[in-house]
């Protein structure tokens, strides 16, 4: 059974409530399909997997259950192995190996999100529209800025994915740009 965006967008709606955390799956939505798109993979798939990947995560925040408790659904829903392994994956305490490059573009892009919406929203006009990476990368040094957010995981995710810091920033701010309106990133 192929699975939709349309059931992704459900299943998070089904477990999650909290708009920060449908902001956050929108954005790695945005950012999967982005890089679906550069690799010639399947973006439908990959956009799903960016936008379920946290669906539990409101009921089940703690490493105990998440992401697991979600696996269990999405295997009793018939998801394919590929997100579910991909799903598990970002999860670094499962020790879950990345191996396919859908798993490990998951985890580039999980945290790196939140550290480009934080940089935008500390914007003066709130906007997307003319982030630069370098502003990114600066913010990026101050270990006091969006201290939620793991650089070692986006390090480690750069190196698992071979790409350049910088450039997977400009993928990522680009990304988002095309969904800035329903992030609330469009300005004000």
């Amino acid at each position: 059974m192929k699975h939709t965006r349309e059931d992704a967008w459900n299943l998070l709606n089904e477990y999650t409530k909290t708009p920060s955390l449908l902001k956050h799956a929108l954005a790695v939505e945005a950012a999967m399909r982005a890089y679906a798109r550069q690799y010639g993979e399947d973006e439908e798939l990959w956009a799903a997997t960016g936008l379920i990947h946290d669906f539990d995560y409101e009921q089940h925040p703690t490493a105990d259950e998440h992401p697991l408790a979600g696996v269990a659904i999405l295997e009793e829903r018939g998801w394919p192995e590929e997100v579910i392994e991909a799903i598990k994956g970002h999860a670094t305490y499962l020790n879950v190996p990345r191996s396919t490059l859908m798993a490990k573009t998951l985890f580039a892009v999980d945290e790196l999100t939140g550290l480009v919406t934080a940089c935008v929203l500390v914007r003066p006009d709130r906007s997307i529209a003319s982030l630069e990476v370098k502003s990114v990368r600066k913010k990026w040094k101050d270990k006091a800025f969006a201290r939620g957010v793991n650089r070692e995981d986006i390090e480690l995710g750069v190196a698992e994915l071979g790409v350049e810091l910088s450039a997977h920033v400009g993928v990522v701010i680009e990304a988002l740009k095309s969904v800035a309106d329903t992030l609330g990133l469009a300005g004000d």
